[in-house]
């Protein structure tokens, strides 16, 4: 048994995604002595993958090109995948008096968008599989703008609805994608941290948006929401184009030490020595010959690529495979339970949130509270809080809590680690609950802003550790699983808000959110046999592997 009751399992000598991380506490060997290390105070730490000697390779750029990259796409993920489905909610009871329209006929206008996200999701997975990340964000980021155009351009109830279903097809790259390239870019040690930055874009952003919307819609008129909008999202096209180049990397599967059951420390151990004294083959040894590229050039003596030529929109294919097999693989990867899990849960808990941003216009514009648009989105500086919290607990816990862990398992790290952080997320069973009993009985707005900012404060606490959890276990499936993850969540979305806000007029928030909040209880508590029987269902995972018997690959080898 390992550290905190994790499983240890009877079949593999090293099960996938289990890996030595702190050599400080491990059986030092020359074999991890002569691997790649961190630096400064994390020098005891195993690079984990093992970046190559190409300098071309992610993982080798510099951290000031890294946090480029990141932060641009990271504002993309704020304009499209947390400001955009959010964008009307304060204003539509306003957009409904001015098309003449039921308040529900307008949150069905941005229930199609979330329809052509999720519909889209699969073929951007396809893409990106198949000619990069980069090509896909860029054309995601064209949809964007166009659509945000047309919406500030129309006057008419089908105009509004054309801008917001082009506007969907930007959603799903900048919601899933961005995701798994902070596996492409960042080592297990650093992950934690980035995925805190894109979950509380995610999850709690789009409140700060819904504060600055409301007075917007309130003061300005909503057409002004696409106006400004169209300024941001034309700069993030530019930022895309030219300081963002391609993410999606083919090293030899043997560099990425936490996708092997046989890590092969020794032999790789051996090549990177090799590569160091200058890559040349003179043994033609078999092992050497498949360190190497199709090329049968070493990493080291790779050109680096120049910044023109890091603007190319593609750079080749990056798998044989063909299409049809790439647009099924993001459903088939739902075969692994634990990826199942993941995307149940952190699907569901998010779209109970968002039902609630369905409900806001008509429970506090309503009497007694009688709130402007304006009001309405004041009242996400709870949620907004709440969710801050959560990222801010888990941004400055999560990759020491790891680190701590794998100490004292031996220098050992196991992914359920992560999961820890689902203990804060118990706090949105309880937020639901408190939401809907104080709406129900007309308590004050500042009191069930409170709970509001409660329960998302659980949900991005869950969305985090769960994310890490799957991209740690599953890196190889790190697309996929994000895309179906992207898929479900807004099919749910879609699906709410046709009943939402009919369920809430018939029978009142409080039976509304009571059911929501019992059902995040359970959700929460499913992360229990995770954490301790994980370990064992990787390894079973990995000896029963679905995918690989169907010939659907979802990792590129060279």
């Amino acid at each position: 048994m390992g550290f905190l009751g994790i499983l240890e399992d009877k079949h593999l000598q090293h099960v996938p995604a289990t890996v030595v991380l702190s050599e400080e506490d491990h059986q030092r060997t020359e074999a991890t002595a002569t691997l790649k290390h961190g630096t400064g105070r994390n020098s005891d730490i195993i690079l984990i993958p093992q970046p190559s000697e190409d300098p071309n390779d992610p993982l080798n750029w510099s951290s000031a090109k890294k946090l480029t990259i990141i932060s641009i796409i990271s504002l993309g993920s704020i304009l499209y995948a947390a400001v955009l489905a959010p964008l009307l909610s304060p204003a539509l009871v306003v957009i409904a008096m001015d098309f003449n329209k039921d308040v529900g006929d307008i949150t069905v206008i941005s229930g199609y968008m979330l329809l052509v996200t999720a519909a889209s999701g699969p073929f951007v997975s396809a893409c990106s599989r198949k000619w990069g990340k980069r090509a896909i964000l860029i054309i995601s980021s064209f949809f964007g703008l166009i659509g945000t155009i047309i919406g500030s351009a129309t006057n008419s109830y089908n105009g509004l609805l054309a801008g917001r279903i082009i506007q969907g097809g930007s959603v799903s790259a900048f919601e899933s994608l961005v995701i798994s390239m902070i596996g492409d870019l960042f080592f297990v040690h650093q992950r934690g941290y980035f995925m805190t930055l894109i979950q509380f874009i995610l999850g709690a952003a789009s409140n700060f948006s819904a504060i600055i919307v409301g007075p917007i819609a309130t003061n300005l008129g909503w057409k002004y929401l696409f106006h400004i909008l169209n300024a941001f999202a034309a700069l993030e096209c530019i930022l895309l184009i030219l300081f963002v180049p391609e993410t999606t990397y083919i090293r030899d599967h043997r560099y990425d030490i936490d996708e092997l059951s046989n890590d092969n420390l020794a032999d790789l151990a051996a090549a990177e020595k090799r590569h160091a004294d200058g890559g040349s083959a003179k043994n033609g040894s078999d092992n050497i010959v498949k360190l190497e590229t199709g090329a049968s050039i070493s990493p080291a003596s790779r050109p680096k690529k120049t910044f023109v030529q890091e603007l190319a929109l593609f750079n080749g294919t990056f798998s044989d495979d063909n299409l049809l097999q790439l647009i099924i693989a993001p459903f088939a990867v739902c075969t692994n339970l634990a990826v199942l899990w993941f995307v149940i849960v952190t699907g569901g808990l998010t779209a109970f949130f968002v039902a609630q941003s369905y409900d806001m216009a008509q429970i506090f514009m309503a009497p007694p509270y009688l709130l402007s648009a304006a009001g309405v989105g004041y009242l996400s500086i709870g949620p907004f809080i709440g969710g801050l919290l959560g990222a801010v607990l888990l941004g400055a816990t999560l990759d020491p809590i790891i680190k701590w862990c794998a100490k004292n398992n031996g220098g050992v790290y196991e992914p359920e680690y992560r999961l820890l952080g689902m203990i804060p997320s118990i706090f949105t069973g309880i937020g639901l609950v408190v939401f809907g009993y104080m709406c129900e009985n007309h308590y004050s707005y500042y009191a069930t802003a409170t709970f509001h900012g409660m329960d998302l404060f659980g949900i991005v606490c869950a969305a985090i550790s769960c994310s890490a959890y799957a991209i740690d276990s599953f890196r190889d499936m790190s697309s996929e699983i994000f895309i179906v993850n992207m898929v479900f969540k807004n099919l749910l979305f879609y699906g709410f808000s046709y009943f939402v806000n009919d369920w809430t007029a018939k029978k009142g928030p409080g039976e509304v959110f009571y059911v929501f909040g019992g059902i995040g209880f359970a959700m929460t508590l499913t992360a229990v046999p995770f954490f301790f029987w994980g370990k064992r269902y990787r390894s079973f995972w990995h000896r029963h592997n679905l995918l690989e018997k169907w010939g659907i690959r979802t990792h590129a080898e060279v």
